[in-house]
């Protein structure tokens, strides 16, 4: 079984009017960064549940039968899926039950109950999760929902792909992240149906290298806790796999840094909030500059259901990486005033302090001597070097923790 065009197109009209038809806008900030001719987003971080999920549970509850839309749905989903299928069987009308896997972000599990499915936590990986929501399909009677190894869930994901051509078609590569694959396989058959010359290029997490290692007949070794959860599965599609072996050029995988930074730099120079996933694609870029350089890129932004606490650490981190957060620790004379001169040379250099820190008890120093523990913002790493200077200038002792060059 596969995909053709003619499916895509029909589950076009069939969505059209109950899901987001997102817009591909440029990205001249990312272009420069990348070394690319242009690149463009497409943005499914903008679809109602936040994912291009919404599109192929759209395409195939409205599949079912009377009778398979009366009994319900289940559905097993790390977020993203879940919250597609659990949006559109409400307003369908059709019961769901969604299986998540331990650990999923808690505010996907909370956006899946909010729209009246039924949520049962089980298993410690997607594949677990999958195995009891297959056994309790059977159980219950309702019928699965696969994620991705679906042909109307793959023609559903496939019409990023005629929106993407339509509105950019002198593009030379669409970069598309994967997990079970469906939205690259979807895509992949659109775009190269139209324009059999575009390049089309997958982007795993290094950490679970899945279709990269499936289609090149390698035993993948799975790593722990990625920030691109979405895209984090075992067991990539046999209809996916198929699809990919003939229509993508390559699979790239990225680290965890480069995919940290490509969140980073979403939220700051394009405004974009992206899970991990969604920002996996501009990792790539970033990580593999050469195979972009001077070519029209489109990326898919394919969701952004990053949990804000993990965000608001990915950006502070990225604060940190680019030398605009920095800690110093400062060696003092312990004496009234000492603190003033101190903050008074940061200062002087233009330099924030925004948490100082006495360490009088767990030193090695002297009694009458103390480390002072400062958490500086400055502009650039330039900046650093000023402060630390002006610091030094003052009489002071001081290195700075946590950093590479220390």
């Amino acid at each position: 079984m596969t995909v053709t065009i003619d499916d895509i197109r029909a589950a076009a009209a069939t969505i059209a009017g109950q899901v987001v038809r997102t817009p591909a806008v440029p990205a001249p900030r990312l272009t420069e960064a990348t070394g690319a001719k242009s690149v463009v987003l497409k943005l499914e971080n903008l679809q109602y549940t936040g994912s291009f999920k919404d599109r192929g549970a759209y395409n195939k509850l409205k599949s079912l039968t009377a009778a398979e839309a009366k009994t319900g749905v289940i559905a097993m989903s790390a977020g993203n899926h879940a919250q597609g299928v659990a949006c559109f069987a409400q307003r369908l009308g059709i019961p769901a039950v969604i299986v998540m896997p331990e650990g999923t972000p808690f505010n996907k599990v909370e956006r899946t109950r909010s729209f009246g499915a039924r949520v049962v936590i089980e298993g410690d990986t997607i594949d677990a999760a999958a195995v009891f929501a297959r056994d309790l399909a059977r159980r219950e009677n309702l019928t699965f929902v696969h994620p991705y190894d679906d042909a109307r869930i793959v023609a559903g994901q496939g019409t990023i792909g005629l929106e993407l051509m339509a509105d950019v078609p002198d593009l030379d590569v669409i970069v598309v992240p994967i997990g079970g694959g469906g939205i690259m396989a979807g895509i992949a058959t659109a775009a190269k149906t139209i324009k059999p010359d575009i390049q089309m290029i997958g982007v795993e997490a290094a950490l679970y290298p899945s279709m990269h290692h499936a289609i090149r007949n390698l035993t993948p070794v799975f790593g722990a806790q990625t920030i691109a959860e979405g895209i984090a599965v075992k067991s990539p599609g046999a209809l996916t796999k198929a699809i990919i072996e003939r229509l993508v050029s390559d699979i790239l995988l990225v680290e965890e840094e480069p995919l940290e930074q490509a969140v980073q730099m979403m939220a700051e120079a394009q405004k974009i909030v992206a899970e991990g996933a969604g920002a996996a694609g501009l990792a790539a870029m970033l990580a593999h500059r050469e195979r972009f350089a001077g070519k029209r890129v489109g990326l898919v932004v394919c969701g952004g259901n990053i949990d804000a606490r993990l965000l608001g650490q990915v950006l502070l981190r990225g604060l940190v990486r680019d030398g605009r957060v920095i800690s110093l620790r400062i060696q003092i004379v312990d004496q009234p005033g000492v603190l003033a001169r101190l903050a008074r040379a940061i200062g002087d250099a233009g330099g924030n302090i925004i948490e100082i820190y006495h360490q009088r008890l767990f030193t090695d120093l002297p009694a009458k001597r103390a480390d002072i523990d400062a958490v500086v913002e400055t502009r650039n790493a330039e900046h650093v070097k000023e402060i630390t200077a002006s610091l030094v200038a003052a009489g002071f002792k001081v290195r700075q923790l946590g950093s590479r060059s220390a």
